[in-house]
């Protein structure tokens, strides 16, 4: 029987028995490799490149949506390549680089009273006796669920210290890069179009849950290599913040609801696991914390930024906004809170922009135009790759400020940064479509809480994207209110430090348990008759 073999992978260096008529993504999958397969394998990305160092005669004719992508030759798409011989094949995987993931959060005092601690040998569980083996360690696991990437912490529960952090790229993004495709390949056969039966989708959620159980497994091996310690077996408590479908993926529940109206979690209270049922290896007495959902596609990330910035015992109010795949957006104070999501896609995170990259090494992070010259620097200070979200919305706004783009976002002729990268008017076209839903539902949570824009005392931003993106050009460009630059803080990762403050307090976790049902959730496109006017009037710049 014939292998396939991932030589740029230890999982992959063994080879997996080849499957006639299956792709080469699906092999992909089945090793829990990861690849960039942004549209869940249906052709329409092209970043699922893959190179035949061996074996061409074992696999299918390039195919008619392959040849749109003007792959190099020996290049192919997993997804189109299929496998019609029983031979050895060795496939490298086009480099991804290393992401440029933020574990950056801001710092609060917090009053230590984990769930965890002892008292002598005996080890305790709110106020349960787990074990009667202390050994001068606890250790706890703060983890922020992202539809693109990971961050986890490894944090003293008895000093608060982090002692350690490790971000890493979703397995998951070889099914698809937002929460609606991993949804529809629990739910949808690919070839059919048909829905799958109860058995199947079980079987792929399952197989969405291992990718991510997985990689937390191979993390959790790092740490011991790194600090030299069994550290692992010291961790007793896991908290996990996430939107509802990666929340719910990573403890096995049913996210079907997420994709029928009225597109509500079957499971949004807290969650409190054995480690031992989802297979983690920590210590066989520990237990996972998944914080409670708020509604919608609004889940425990954004409780943890609520609790993180505080907002919800505050009298004056306050936003929120959290960019990512999904968009979400909170508003208010200690009185009522109020709260959306926008899915926004993966346009301001590169994904359907023809040069648009993540935040890789060699990523274009920012860029100005200044006597006809693009000015630029990259991740790494390395050649440049591709530009991520931060550098499209410099060159959004610098394009508009130069008259190279028209107020109604028209380009003449394709702009290029360089020989190589380039934005064109289908790119604009994406950009626009997404910054003008996050500027609707931003102008609507403002007219529904009854206040004006300068009634706003704080905007706070979460996430990667609006850590590193330039205030004054998300402004022209309408993807921020129009407020004092004094008044917008960027807190770096908000859900991560806030599923850092729920392994640290007690109190804390109570507070976020009984605040959610506060959390009112509104859908403007669904409340607005008129939504995609007022979209169609956002789609250009004043």
């Amino acid at each position: 029987m014939g292998k396939i073999f991932f030589p740029q992978y230890k999982k992959g260096k063994l080879g997996l028995p080849i499957k006639i008529n299956r792709t080469i993504l699906e092999h992909i999958r089945e090793l829990g490799l990861n690849i960039n397969a942004e549209c869940s394998g249906k052709g329409k990305c092209g970043k699922c490149i893959i190179r035949i160092e061996k074996g061409k005669e074992n696999i299918g004719d390039i195919t008619e949506i392959e040849k749109k992508f003007n792959l190099s030759v020996n290049d192919r798409l997993a997804c189109q390549t299929k496998i019609i011989n029983d031979n050895d094949i060795v496939v490298y995987i086009k480099e991804l680089g290393e992401f440029e993931i933020l574990k950056k959060t801001e710092c609060k005092e917090i009053k230590l009273n984990p769930c965890v601690y002892h008292r002598g040998n005996m080890i305790f569980y709110n106020n349960e006796k787990i074990s009667e083996n202390y050994r001068n360690k606890i250790y706890g696991l703060a983890i922020d669920l992202g539809t693109t990437t990971i961050v986890i912490e490894l944090v003293n529960l008895e000093t608060g210290d982090v002692l350690y952090s490790i971000s890493k790229m979703n397995p998951q993004i070889m099914y698809g890069n937002d929460v609606i495709s991993r949804i529809e390949y629990v739910m949808i056969d690919k070839e059919t179009h048909a829905y799958l039966d109860k058995k199947e989708s079980e079987t792929k959620l399952k197989e969405l849950q291992t990718s991510v159980i997985n990689m937390i497994n191979e993390s959790l091996d790092e740490f011991d290599s790194v600090l030299n310690n069994n550290i692992s077996q010291n961790i007793y408590d896991i908290v996990i913040t996430g939107n509802p479908t990666m929340r719910n993926i990573f403890f096995g529940l049913d996210i079907s609801s997420l994709g029928l109206i009225p597109f509500e979690p079957l499971n949004k209270e807290q969650i409190l696991v054995d480690a031992q049922i989802l297979g983690l290896k920590i210590n066989k007495y520990g237990r996972i914390y998944g914080a409670p959902l708020i509604g919608g596609q609004v889940g425990s990330d954004t409780l943890a930024n609520i609790i993180s910035t505080g907002i919800y015992k505050s009298e004056k109010v306050s936003m929120i906004i959290d960019f990512g795949t999904n968009c979400e957006i909170v508003l208010g104070n200690s009185n009522r809170l109020i709260a959306t999501s926008y899915p926004s896609g993966g346009a301001f995170e590169g994904a359907g922009i023809s040069s648009g990259i993540g935040a890789v090494k060699g990523a274009i992070t920012d860029i100005v135009i200044k006597d006809h010259k693009v000015i630029y620097h990259t991740i790494g200070n390395t050649a440049p790759i591709g530009i991520c979200g931060s550098g499209l919305i410099d060159l959004l706004a610098q394009l508009l400020i130069n008259k190279v783009m028209t107020k109604n976002a028209k380009l003449e002729t394709d702009f290029y940064i360089n020989d190589n990268i380039k934005i064109n008017q289908n790119d604009i076209n994406q950009l626009i479509t997404a910054k003008a839903g996050l500027n609707v539902y931003q102008e609507l949570l403002i007219k529904y809480y009854g206040i004006e824009t300068t009634d706003i005392e704080r905007i706070y931003l979460s996430g990667g994207f609006g850590n590193y993106i330039n205030i004054d050009n998300a402004k022209i460009i309408g993807l921020l209110p129009d407020i004092d630059n004094n008044k917008i803080i960027k807190i770096g990762n908000g859900s991560l430090s806030g599923a850092r403050e729920l392994l640290l307090s007690r109190e804390s976790r109570d507070i976020a348990e009984r605040i959610v049902s506060r959390v009112e959730v509104i859908k403007p496109n669904e409340k607005e008759e008129n939504f995609i006017y007022l979209m169609a009037e956002r789609m250009y710049f004043n």
